[in-house]
């Protein structure tokens, strides 16, 4: 046996690989073993969730705002608060932006600026990576029990400030170096439109120490939650956004745009709006009123503020009251798709929304509740919408399902995601300057950064990285 050629001299010893190679090609196993896993069959996953949900109490019940046990308006702007000044508060928000048929509007918003963690844990079993899902019950969810990551937590959550139980396999991901490999590591940023600045730490962290599965937890290949994908409201949103993360097959050499010009695009995309957000009071948001339900607008449009009482008998705490903000419709989310040049590529939006950190992210072509625009003219409802509701009205999207979002945060948040084939009449190769064509693997690839890709896109983009969609 040759034995290892030395270092030259003066090189640091230690030194390691800058990057996994083994993992695209490690994760697309896993993507294409649908079917079954080494122990549940994917049909036997929506008995094994009704199963969870027999075996605990689930009760959700609405409760008015100022009978929130531990919640209280604040005496000096009516923040609502709670009295750990912990968790998330509702306060108001102001937005002036510079494009649009809405260019300045107040609305209650989700202040929570704690970093949370999203972790899902991964295993090999006959050498193929599976993956820790947690059966987790969320007050918002429409069937409340939904697949989860392994870890979903707050760090008030974590650190218990509930002085509930422990959460359940966070030392894989509050110290993953001590007994594991991190595969995925990005902060991700939650709906731009009803957050303020969210954050929460996206992460795939692999294992090779004997990790029982606590009986609200199953080992799962990628294939198999692909599959559970086209299903809706299956796996849950905290659960997609880390799928997203996860690195695909190596990028392809060819692309519409070089990487460099993408960047370019949306540095030059950022630097162009200029938008002005901050923080006000919420008892003086204007066009929004308290009754004794929540709060909403008087027209009925786009949410409400509303209260809950639970009870969930798997969670750290059995029982707790909380604000969900509750959308007013169902939302729709949908990338066009082409191939150039034999290579699929995604029409995203350069999308500017109150709540991000940095003005912009990249969304889906289309991401809005259409209701929202029916009192708008026709040359100023969203570019695109149009094509994407007639392709679902026909049943001609090449992928669609409804899915709902954070149901720790929301109430019945409902979003129908699709993907939409087009041509050049439906979506052109040149198209509005806010828009750019990217290859699937340019758009997977600005995930391993914070802050460039949307939540709902990376649902879309989950799809594609689970082998649930293949365009």
């Amino acid at each position: 046996m040759t034995a290892p050629a030395a270092p030259p001299p003066g090189a640091p010893a230690g030194l390691r690989p800058r990057a996994a190679h083994d993992l695209p090609a490690r994760l697309a196993r896993s993507a294409a073993a649908t079917g079954q896993g080494h122990h549940l069959r994917t049909d036997e996953v929506p008995g094994w969730l009704a199963d969870r949900a027999r075996a605990h109490r689930f009760a959700v019940h609405r409760t008015p705002l100022d009978r929130l046990d531990g919640w209280s308006f604040a005496p000096d702007g009516g923040d609502l608060v709670h009295r750990s000044g912990r968790f998330f508060s509702v306060r108001g928000l102001a937005a002036t932006v510079d494009e649009g048929p809405f260019t300045r509007w107040q609305q209650p918003v989700i202040h929570q600026p704690e970093v949370g963690i999203l972790g899902i844990l991964a295993k090999e079993f006959d050498g193929v990576l599976h993956f820790l899902m947690q059966a987790k019950m969320e007050p918002g969810n429409p069937n409340l029990l939904q697949l989860s990551p392994t870890v979903q937590a707050t760090r008030s959550n974590y650190q218990r400030v509930h002085q509930g139980a422990r959460v359940r396999y966070l030392e894989h991901f509050a110290a993953p170096a001590r007994g594991g490999r991190v595969l995925a590591d990005s902060l991700q940023s939650e709906h731009g439109s009803w957050f303020y600045r969210k954050s929460n730490r996206n992460m795939l962290v692999e294992t090779t120490a004997e990790v029982p599965a606590d009986d609200d937890f199953r080992w799962l290949t990628l294939g198999q939650i692909g599959e559970l994908l086209r299903l809706d409201h299956v796996v849950n949103m905290d659960a997609r956004t880390v799928l997203a993360c996860l690195p695909m097959a190596a990028p392809g050499p060819e692309a519409l745009h070089s990487d460099t010009e993408l960047l370019s695009w949306f540095t030059a995309e950022r630097a162009r709006h200029d938008v002005d957000v901050r923080l006000v009071p919420l008892d003086g948001v204007e066009g929004w009123r308290r009754d004794a339900d929540g709060i909403g607008r008087p027209d009925g449009r786009y949410f409400r503020v509303t209260g809950v009482t639970v009870e969930a008998g798997n969670r750290e705490v059995t029982g707790w009251d909380q604000p969900l903000l509750e959308p007013c419709g169902t939302g729709v989310a949908a990338f066009l798709y082409r191939r150039f040049g034999g290579v699929p590529h995604l029409l995203a939006h350069a999308k500017v929304e109150a709540g991000y950190l940095d003005t912009i992210e990249l969304a889906p072509t289309v991401q809005c509740t259409p209701g929202n625009w029916d009192p708008v003219r026709a040359d100023e409802r969203p570019p695109f919408l149009d094509a994407v509701l007639d392709a679902d009205r026909r049943g001609a999207a090449h992928y669609a399902a409804e899915h709902s979002e954070e149901g720790g945060r929301f109430l019945q948040a409902r979003i129908r995601y699709l993907f939409v084939a087009a041509d050049e009449e439906t979506a052109p190769l040149e198209p509005p300057s806010s828009y750019r064509w990217l290859s699937v693997d340019q758009l997977n690839s600005l995930t391993a950064h914070g802050h460039y890709v949307n939540v709902q896109a990376r649902t879309l983009l989950a799809c594609l990285t689970t082998g649930a969609v293949r365009l």
